[in-house]
């Protein structure tokens, strides 16, 4: 239950906490991730204490700390860090699956590590390693295992089962056979988490260098079935590409070849292809970045991911399938950049690059691609106009140029203009914006469905 002989590097102000707490008579360790992290020979985030101390006793020690909740958790301000010092604790019920019903405080360390979820996050540290639960052996055999009953860890909190996927993804692990059945047992439990707490799981999962592991692993346990069903529903369906996979390992293969630092293109690249199950026919997934776009829209909402990168991830599904043909004016070049939005196009190409490799090309060297890219440079040089804001005429012109008030006619008109301009950049001077202006005057002042019913006569 305690070894000293391990030593661990432990940051001086941690100790400093730690010896000041022991001076007043009470027991304090590092404890949890901290000690797992050191241990491997990894840097913690975040370094962890666990006392027998009060929270008010705790407050009289340090005259920088705060306590703003009821879990007994007081932060610790030291000179390098914030350090979280919580009371050793025993939990009740979970009739939620994800709080406890109450909290209540002990003065037993061991009955406070009894609670933890994983072995591994169950050791303490205060210069000798306390170790009830032999955490330090399943890191040697490379194991997440449970603390106690796995399916009683699991009902107190399901996203553990989330968790244990995660770290076994992220430290190379395997999840021991008895958690595994447990998570397959409660894999239903994982309906009641939010989708808040989902999604900062998945966030450190897609992270790590190669996350299809887990992604495979979620599935392979039944989480998928609950939280992530569209990816389970892209099994078998056969696709044709340079390997030889259906579209989940397309996914996969694809989530694996997006940027580790870019969690927009790793969901992008995760869920590109999200909509072919639904559009399979005849060997064709017809219009499948548009079922798609919905789809991952839905998903990312589920998952409580923010507005601005959901935004962003459904642009690059819907786009996802542009094709480069030497062919294209460059009217077609500009209108491509306006389309997708000139911002857009490194992170678009990025994800094409990825679609490619996940598709079983053997080198990532896309000619077309790059032949587009030159292209765009080449009309980023001309200084051309790409969006309503390049236009050398603004809201207050038309008005001016129509006699109109503010409304629909004026935003109309813009768009009308910068159609003309992505024909002509040569157009795009006030002078002649204006004489355009003067010249459709009718035209642009009549309403929509008189506009289109003249067309449909001509």
């Amino acid at each position: 239950m305690s070894d000293p002989k391990v030593e661990l590097r432990v940051p001086s102000d941690v100790v400093d906490v730690i010896e000041r707490l022991h001076e007043a008579g009470f027991e304090a360790y590092v404890v949890g991730g901290c000690v797992r992290d050191a241990l491997l020979h990894l840097e913690p985030k975040d370094w962890d204490v666990a006392t027998n101390a009060l929270p008010a006793d705790i407050q009289k020690r340090f005259r920088r700390s705060l306590y703003t909740n009821r879990f007994g958790t007081v932060i610790v301000q030291t000179p390098e860090r914030e350090v979280e010092v919580t009371t050793y604790r025993l939990e009740s019920e979970y009739s939620d699956h994800r709080h406890p019903d109450a909290v209540a405080f002990t003065h037993s360390l061991y009955e406070d590590l009894a609670r933890r979820d994983f072995t591994i996050n169950a050791m303490a540290w205060d210069g000798r390693l306390r170790d009830p639960h032999a955490g330090a052996r399943d890191l040697r055999d490379r194991l997440i295992r449970a603390v106690g009953d796995p399916n009683e860890r699991f009902r107190e909190d399901a996203l553990r089962m989330l968790r244990a996927v995660r770290f076994a993804t992220t430290l190379g692990f395997r999840i021991e056979e008895t958690t595994t059945a447990a998570i397959r047992a409660n894999a239903e439990l994982m309906r009641a988490v939010s989708g808040e707490r989902i999604q900062q799981e998945l966030r450190r999962i897609l992270a790590v260098p190669k996350p299809s592991g887990a992604f495979r692993l979620m599935s392979e346990l039944g989480l998928a079935a609950v939280i992530f069903p569209e990816l389970d529903q892209a099994r078998d369906v056969p696709q044709e590409k340079a390997a030889a996979q259906d579209v989940f390992g397309h996914l996969l293969a694809t989530l694996d070849a997006t940027p580790q630092d870019d969690v927009v293109l790793r969901l992008a690249g995760l869920l590109h292809d999200i909509g072919k199950p639904d559009t399979y026919q005849d060997g064709h997934f017809y219009q499948h970045e548009y079922v798609g776009e919905a789809k991952t829209k839905r998903i990312l909402r589920r998952w409580k991911f923010p507005k601005d990168e959901i935004e962003q991830v459904c642009h690059l599904v819907r786009n996802h399938m542009f094709w480069y043909q030497d062919e294209w004016t460059e009217s077609a070049v500009r209108r491509f950049i306006r389309k997708v939005g000139l911002e857009n196009i490194p992170t678009l190409f990025a994800l094409r690059r990825a679609d490619n490799i996940g598709s079983g090309a053997r080198q990532p060297r896309m000619v077309k691609l790059e032949q587009l890219w030159g292209r765009v440079a080449d009309e980023l040089n001309k200084e051309n106009a790409f969006s309503l804001r390049d236009l050398k005429i603004d809201g207050n012109g038309v008005m001016a140029a129509l006699a109109v008030p503010p409304g629909p006619v004026v935003g109309r008109t813009l768009n009308w203009l910068f159609e003309q301009v992505l024909d002509d950049p040569s157009l795009n001077q006030p002078e002649r914006l204006l004489a355009l202006i003067r010249e459709h005057r009718e035209e642009l002042l009549r309403p929509p469905h008189e506009q289109r019913r003249g067309e449909a006569a001509n």
